[in-house]
């Protein structure tokens, strides 16, 4: 399973970014793809997910209502993250929970795969 994630930068507070992620080598058609986030000294921490059974979604509190996660194309996502702020700072992860029909809970080892990350910086 290969990941191809891009969107991160640096974004100045109230500001907007979109990251995508497209995975290939799924060989199941059921899968949910979500993104996760790890501040420097922090732990993970889940931030979105979609399933592709029936796109539905699952935002951690701290997001909602802020960002947006969508398919745009077979095991493809985007995440808009928009009014962006100092403590979105982290490095954003997409993961893959293989073979599921719904999210499940936004944990570390509920996840089977993981891209290597891209760094979101928000300046106050």
């Amino acid at each position: 399973v290969q990941f191809v994630e891009s969107g991160g930068g640096l974004v100045q507070a109230g500001g907007s970014l979109r990251l995508s992620c497209a995975v290939s080598g799924l060989t199941f058609d059921e899968n949910a793809i979500a993104w996760f986030r790890q501040a420097p000294g922090k732990e993970y921490e889940g931030v979105s997910c979609i399933s592709s059974s029936d796109g539905s979604t699952v935002y951690a509190d701290s997001v909602k209502d802020r960002f947006t996660i969508s398919y745009v194309a077979k095991n493809t996502v985007y995440l808009q993250m928009n009014h962006l702020r100092p403590e979105d700072t982290a490095v954003y992860y997409c993961a893959v929970s293989y073979g599921v029909s719904r999210c499940p809970y936004l944990s570390f080892p509920n996840m089977n795969y993981w891209g290597k990350g891209t760094l979101v910086t928000v300046s106050s």
